[in-house]
């Protein structure tokens, strides 16, 4: 079998895709990408087979979108992401993604849901393709309460299938044959119900590019407590009053947690030496050294943290952040706190609790747990295989 992973250039959309891509080669099957090679090279395995499809050459690459992107919140950030990232994605990578199906004739295609353009080619070319949902906030009818914005997202989708001359009425965040959920239902919620070909598969995690090996694991302090916080690959430069909030929360717990602090040095200024600061960290490798996590709600990071049993401090900045954090709470797996005019002594108060509270940290053993028996990349690979 030969499979085209279709991908937008985010990170955490395409991390569960290398995972599954390798449980699939582990089993003789042949894998391939396409995206924006602008950005997809230095997310992938170096020797991984790459179409590109969508740059955006010049000033207008992805780099300029995020700086843009990154300031907005609510339905400012909603109607950004969709009319000025994710539509224009679309248009950009469908001549690409054609491209790749001549040359390499894939057997069933693998569509992120924030890359239309790989169902659109699917659709039009008549080839079987399953969706990847690398975040679970899709399935908790995100726009109940804002039919209007709920409709405005689903009149982009209708004009996109206009313009690429594709029939009319279905929806290309969803394939009709197979949607692979990296969540479970209980985090996502078991109040609503799915269809069949919903496989809620949990995580597929893998090793990162980096593996660490200039992380000072020695200045781990094995005496305390070890709390990682991050805002993720893309929110970092807009922390600034968040990480200030941080470091005197982390002054009043300095004598019973030590912060390992991800953060761009420029945005945090002056560190004290009770806290860990790198601008990066090797996510993976340090999960089963923490106790718990500050996090944005990336569905990423968040399923990352819970597949350790870690629970979490959330502080949502936009999109589906907001929706992950009220899984994430509903579940018993952590706090909610602002991003937004932060307060340290509530991030203080919010990072005890999930230390001490017995509460948090069984519930986040609970969701460890369904991810386990979700089977993660296997369990994905598995329902691949059946497509053919």
């Amino acid at each position: 079998m030969k499979v085209l992973f279709v991908v937008p250039p985010l990170a955490g959309h395409i991390n569960p895709t290398v995972a599954v891509a390798a449980e699939l080669a582990a089993r003789g099957h042949r894998v391939a990408w396409t995206g924006p090679a602008e950005v997809l090279p230095r997310l992938l395995p170096a020797d991984a087979r790459l179409f590109p499809s969508g740059d955006r050459p010049g000033p207008r690459g992805y780099g300029a979108l995020h700086t843009h992107w990154r300031d907005l919140r609510g339905v400012a950030a909603l109607r950004f992401l969709w009319s000025e990232a994710l539509i224009p994605l679309a248009h950009a990578m469908i001549p690409g993604v054609e491209a790749a199906v001549d040359s390499y004739a894939p057997d069933v295609l693998v569509v992120d849901q924030q890359a239309l353009a790989g169902a659109v080619v699917a659709e039009r070319r008549g080839l079987p393709w399953a969706t990847s949902a690398t975040t679970s906030a899709e399935f908790t009818r995100p726009f109940a309460g804002f039919p209007k914005v709920a409709d405005w997202v689903m009149d982009q989708l209708a004009g996109l299938l206009a313009d690429c001359g594709s029939d009319p009425g279905w929806d290309p965040r969803f394939s009709d044959r197979l949607v692979l959920v990296f969540s479970t239902l209980e985090l996502v919620g078991e109040h609503a119900s799915h269809p069949g070909h919903f496989a809620f598969v949990g995580p597929a995690l893998s090793p990162r590019p980096s593996d660490g090996s200039a992380f000072p694991w020695q200045r781990l302090d094995p005496l305390r407590h070890r709390v990682l916080v991050s805002l993720g690959t893309l929110n970092g430069e807009a922390g600034g009053r968040f990480y200030a909030a941080v470091l005197q929360a982390a002054e009043q717990l300095a004598d019973r947690a030590q912060l390992i602090l991800a953060a761009p040095p420029d945005a945090v200024g002056e560190v004290p030496d009770h806290v860990l600061h790198q601008e990066r960290v090797p996510q993976l490798p340090l999960l089963p050294h923490l106790d718990a996590v500050v996090s944005h709600g990336g569905h990423n990071t968040v399923c990352e943290s819970l597949a350790y049993g870690l629970p979490l401090v959330v502080a949502p900045i936009r999109d589906d952040q907001p929706i992950v954090a009220e899984q994430v709470t509903t579940a018993g797996a952590g706090l909610r706190v602002r991003f937004g005019r932060p307060r340290a002594a509530e991030l203080h108060d919010a990072i005890a609790a999930v230390l001490d509270n017995p509460v948090h940290r069984g519930a986040a053993r609970r969701i460890q747990a369904s991810f386990a028996a979700a089977g993660g990349a296997a369990a994905a690979a598995d329902r691949l295989e059946k497509l053919l």
